[in-house]
């Protein structure tokens, strides 16, 4: 699986790494059962999945609260690809 993903054209280009590197390898990783390994590859990983199943869920089951419920988890999942990255450059270039 991991012979197919795709590569990064922000690294390829630029050389530096863009908001969802990591996000594919933390996918197989998840696959693979390496629950801890896929956080630290990309630690958007959980909010992001639990983003898509509430989507998911709300597709089907209509809930009271939830577009605002969406929109704080669409916020939470933002915030937490947006720090990742800053202390991943951070490390980077230190």
């Amino acid at each position: 699986m991991e012979k197919y993903m795709l590569p990064c054209l922000n690294k390829k280009l630029f050389g530096v790494d863009c908001l969802g590197c990591g996000m594919q390898r933390s996918i197989v990783l998840l696959l693979k059962g390496e629950f801890s390994a896929a956080f630290h590859m990309y630690p958007a990983i959980y909010p992001l999945m639990l983003l898509l199943a509430f989507i998911g869920f709300n597709f089907f089951i209509q809930f009271k609260n939830g577009k605002s419920i969406k929109v704080g988890l669409m916020i939470f999942t933002a915030l937490t690809m947006i720090i990742s990255y800053v202390i991943k450059m951070k490390v980077h270039f230190n």
